[in-house]
């Protein structure tokens, strides 16, 4: 029998040699990249405002441009989006990737330009599917079905072909008709605005497709997957797709859902590859198997800075481009891209863990995380806990979301953490115990503010009622697309909503 995907495979041979430069040549990337995009923009409103033409180098750029956060380019966005052209990128800007970073109300409308689409964003998804066919040699991946989850979009300002929504609609409305043969579901369904219409509705369609390989976020992938096992009756998903093979996964981290997608997956041969897509552009890509850094993607249409988190909050912060980032460190990530996005900060933080070639993890957010009494508690050292008390205690984390308790009737200060489980702890007590302990281990400030219990108490675990948020999304008009549960605020605003909720 013709093995499609070995054919297809060769294709992909040049992406991967070129990828093999990144481990030694990576300055040399990434300062043409800078080049190419400040040559793009140089004719536009920004580019002329920050004489783009005049700027040589690295130094230049940074002594010219100022670090922005979305509340400095959100005037300039919205002209983009009434139709205005050359603004933040030549030409104009058609489309624009909804995104709320978590649960916040304000919405942020990221800027898809058509060279971003293809240089960045597709760019990311061709390469995931590279960095697999060369680890997995042997794979079928092209000789069945592929699944994608996606969001949804609508009319932006009514302006003639203009769209706002989830990136991934925005992607699936423009990709390759090629890729629409071998897609699951049709576009008609893909972009339902309803999610749970929409699941029910993929679910039918999917279950009798000989599908290869998933991609989307896990949380909602998860739903779909479940709902599929649901209506053909079996409890094992290579029941279904016997020649299912790979996960390409992203959106929130994987860690609370691993044991989940093991224990509904039961077959050797499946994959998971972690991919960093975000609406501001497609960054990472897991390179190998055994090691869960991702691997930094320099050669798109991204120029990256980092801020180092420990001058967060200096005025005048030693921001630094790749080169010059440390290993361990942990930093909030900057970017200049294809889309007009200039020393943006994204809002997630990374740290190292290579150089050669530069991989990372990502860390948590810039304003998720919880440092109410200088424990400086990121999401990464959360998910490590988490892992750990589940292994030890047989219990699986379907979703989660933590906050401090500042002060309670006995003067007593502490976490709370609020647990949706799919398998409940062996035991309750020993699961806290356990990820208060690792927290302790891996965080040196929480350790320092725990010590003898005298600035915070042992940690206090509330379990969650079955779907408790899936329904705090809903609640919230949050369902499905790239929204995320808040892992962890410095205030109760989420967790009490989610409480109240809980009671009910």
């Amino acid at each position: 029998m013709m093995n499609e995907t070995k054919l297809i495979g060769t294709f992909f041979k040049p992406r991967q040699k070129a990828i093999a430069k990144y481990a030694t040549q990576a300055e040399a990337i990434q300062d043409k990249v800078l080049r190419q995009l400040l040559h793009r923009a140089e004719g536009t409103e920004w580019g002329l405002k920050h004489d783009y033409r005049s700027i040589k180098g690295y130094q230049d750029f940074q002594a010219r441009v100022p670090v922005q956060t979305y509340e400095e380019i959100k005037e300039y966005v919205d002209r983009m989006r009434h139709g205005e052209k050359n603004v933040l990128w030549p030409g104009e800007v058609v489309w624009y990737a909804k995104s709320s970073g978590t649960t916040n109300d304000k919405s942020k409308f990221i800027p898809v330009s058509k060279e971003g689409l293809q240089t960045v964003h597709y760019a990311g998804g061709r390469d995931a599917v590279a960095l697999y066919l060369q680890q997995n040699p042997a794979s079928r991946v092209f000789s069945g079905r592929t699944l994608i989850l996606g969001g949804s979009h609508a009319p932006n300002y009514n302006l003639k072909n203009s769209l706002v929504g989830d990136l991934s609609a925005i992607l699936i409305e423009n990709i390759n008709p090629l890729v629409n043969l071998i897609r699951v579901p049709e576009k008609r369904i893909a972009l339902l605005s309803d999610f749970e219409e929409k699941m029910e509705k993929i679910a039918r369609v999917a279950m009798d497709k000989d599908i290869t390989n998933i991609s989307g976020v896990p949380s909602w992938m998860l739903a779909v997957l479940k709902r599929v096992m649901e209506l053909k009756g079996t409890d094992n998903l290579a029941d279904v797709w016997p020649n299912l093979e790979i996960f390409f996964h992203g959106g929130v981290a994987f860690t609370p859902y691993r044991e989940q997608y093991k224990q509904l997956i039961r077959t050797d041969k499946m994959h998971y590859m972690e991919t960093y897509n975000a609406s501001e552009g497609f960054f990472g890509l897991q390179n190998d198997p055994a090691d869960p850094a991702m691997m930094l993607m320099i050669d798109y249409g991204v120029f990256y800075e980092f801020l180092p988190m420990d001058e967060f909050d200096s005025p005048n912060p030693h921001v630094v481009p790749l080169t010059g980032v440390e290993v361990g460190k942990n930093y909030a990530m900057l970017i200049s891209t294809a889309c007009g996005l200039w020393r943006y900060m994204i809002g997630d933080t990374v740290k190292f863990t290579s150089k050669d070639p530069y991989k990372f993890i990502i860390t948590g957010r810039t304003k998720h995380f919880i440092n109410a009494f200088g424990e400086e508690l990121m999401v990464d050292n959360a998910e490590q806990g988490l892992a750990r008390a589940c292994k030890e205690t047989g219990a699986q984390v379907a979703e989660y979301s933590a906050a401090p308790v500042f002060m309670d009737a006995d003067a007593k200060c502490r976490h709370q953490w609020l647990i949706e489980f799919a398998v409940m702890p062996d035991s309750l007590d020993k699961f806290a115990e356990i990820l208060d302990k690792t927290l302790q281990e891996i965080n040196s400030d929480y350790e320092a503010k725990r010590y003898k219990d005298i600035t915070l108490q042992p940690l206090e675990i509330v379990v969650a009622r079955p779907k408790l948020f899936h329904d705090w999304l809903k609640e919230k008009g949050k369902l499905g697309g790239q929204h995320k549960v808040p892992r962890l605020s410095n205030s109760r605003d989420y967790i009490e909503e989610m409480l109240s909720l809980n009671r009910k």
